[in-house]
């Protein structure tokens, strides 16, 4: 038996993994199935012509060597990006006193965004029913989040005195309730206080989705997190409340972030969001991705030792112009960078294909004879050869790997996608049940709309040789093939440390730093961002001011 991970190498003792058998046990295969042969039967690479049989059961090395299993991994679940295994979330809540069962389910709410619910049942050292939920809830909270990355800790924790099964003695999703506001970490409600109060406890109210949010509540024990960070930000920019993503991180009580929030002019224009206010150098911006999504930078920014400001810059209305071009888009956002610092020397930084973006800033500023001293890529690839893939086809890729499909209804919605527009995609989606039926499709449409016309512009933008040094930070390890949409292979630029920017770049002007994961773990994986985040600063402190 071998426990293995998504590269098919053994995983740590006690880290999660997936149960392989091989051995003189084993079949040779499915009768008359030979797609589900040569998905469930591979070729051992441990021993020389055994074969393995990939059960789907996960589970872990307990320290007396036996093997604890810990669920299915078709009950896998995708929540902002990262795959997670509930079953292991469900043993770690059995570890604690208070809980003699657990399972851990994810719950989409209207608007689209999945969270992590625990329902326990409780043990004797947990008390009668009557206890504060709260501080239960509270309790668990603590004890997930020193075992467990934030990602994994549920946002609520509701207590059962049975879990409800069916006939078969499975557990009834059905029957489990929707969680109460007690089931949430929140001390005892106190009403907001003042107009600040007020208005900051409305837009957390909307965006958590609670009925109320006292003053003494905390945004992260509410089911807060680095993507929501960035919508509050924004909101709140609107309503003229400054503060940054940092105030929010340091004190996360309502109460809290409310005392340092500063009144502001209701900008006129498209405004950058701050994500750490102070420090003695030149700011650092950050621009969008590919998405649009700027909702990176929080916790990239809050493991930075930098002495400088942080800002995220997001996308202007591509509408504002009928076909927008790099520059176009690029020369958009001066304003509010300028409206930040309004003389040079510029430090910018942009991941994935944002990090164009970012290139083409410095592109403008130079032609205003401003000074850039840093341009910071992460994972940035100048591509040698145009893709065969559409920008339509690119993100509707993007699209259907962010829904939770079997591979029944993946199959259906590609095929669909060829021949359909990115709304049709997302409603068809919707029919099949794939996003909730309440869910208005209005604000996804637009990102995803206006993420292909990005990708149509990023087409068309013929990439200057600028007279500037770039810092590259590349994932060491290629993108592993976990993904089911069809993909054009990768150039060479794709596994060179420099990504084949020395095609319009001297090598010198090139400083190429590895950084530990892939495309997407580098900044998923909280050690593989603490890594990432570490290199940025230390390539800043070297940056004139």
């Amino acid at each position: 038996m071998y426990l293995l991970d998504g590269h098919g190498a053994p995983v740590p003792f006690g880290a999660v993994g997936e149960l392989y058998i091989g051995g003189a046990g084993v079949a040779r295969g499915y009768l008359n199935r030979p797609e589900l042969t040569a998905e469930r039967f591979i070729a051992s690479p441990f021993v020389d012509g055994d074969r393995l049989y990939r059960t789907g059961d996960l589970g872990r090395y307990l320290p007396d060597g036996n093997l604890e299993f810990l669920g299915r991994n078709d009950d896998q679940v995708k929540i902002r990006g990262f795959r997670i295994e509930p079953g292991e979330i469900a043993a770690r809540l059995c570890e604690h006193a208070f809980v003699r069962e657990a399972v851990v389910v994810a719950i989409q709410n209207r608007a689209g965004d999945k969270h992590l619910i625990a329902y326990v049942v409780g043990s004797d050292e947990a008390g009668s029913d009557q206890d504060d939920g709260g501080g239960l809830a509270g309790a668990l909270r603590a004890h997930l989040s020193a075992l467990l990355p934030d990602y994994m800790v549920p946002s609520a924790f509701v207590r059962l005195e049975v879990l409800p099964l069916t006939v078969n003695g499975k557990l009834d999703r059905k029957a489990l309730p929707a969680p109460a506001d007690d089931a949430y970490a929140r001390a005892a409600y106190e009403a907001p206080q003042g107009a600040v109060e007020t208005a900051l406890a409305r837009i957390w109210a909307e965006l958590l989705r609670l009925e109320r949010v006292g003053r003494n509540d905390h945004f992260f024990e509410l089911g807060g997190h680095s993507l929501l960070v960035v919508q509050l930000l924004s909101r709140a920019v609107d309503l003229g409340l400054k503060f940054s993503a940092a105030d929010l991180f340091q004190a996360p009580l309502l109460k809290e972030v409310a005392s340092k929030v500063h009144l502001a002019p209701q900008p006129s224009c498209l405004r950058a969001i701050c994500v750490r206010e102070t420090g003695s150098r030149s700011p650092l911006f950050f621009v969008p991705t590919g998405l649009g999504d700027c909702s990176y930078v929080p916790s990239l920014a809050q493991e930075m030792d930098v002495d400088c400001p942080v800002y995220a810059l997001p996308w202007p209305q591509f509408s504002a112009f009928q076909f927008p071009t790099v520059e176009k888009i690029a020369s958009q956002l001066l304003l509010p960078i300028r409206e930040i610092q309004p003389r040079g020397p510029y430090r910018l930084a942009g991941y994935s294909s944002g990090g164009f973006l970012a290139y083409a800033i410095a592109q403008q500023l130079l032609d205003h004879d401003a000074a850039v001293s840093f341009i910071g890529l992460i994972d940035v690839a100048l591509s040698s050869h145009p893709s065969s893939v559409s920008p339509t086809q690119m993100i509707q890729e993007v699209l259907l790997e962010s829904l939770e499909l079997d591979d029944e209804r993946f199959e259906i919605l590609e095929r669909f996608a060829g021949r359909s527009s990115i709304s049709g995609l997302l409603e068809k989606a919707q029919k099949m049940g794939a996003i909730t039926p309440d869910r208005d499709l209005r604000n996804d449409i637009l990102t995803y709309e206006r993420a292909t016309q990005f990708q149509r512009a990023l087409r068309l933008y013929q990439v200057p040789s600028l007279p500037v040094e770039i810092h590259q930070f590349y994932a060491n390890q290629p993108l592993s093939g976990q993904t089911r949409s069809r993909r054009t292979s990768l150039g060479p630029e794709a596994t060179s440390p420099l990504r084949g920017w020395d095609r319009i770049l001297s090598a010198e002007a090139i400083h190429a730093v590895p950084i530990p994961g892939d495309h997407m773990t580098m900044m998923d994986v909280p050690e593989n961002r603490k890594v990432l985040s570490r290199a940025i600063s230390t390539a800043l402190t070297g940056t004139p001011k």
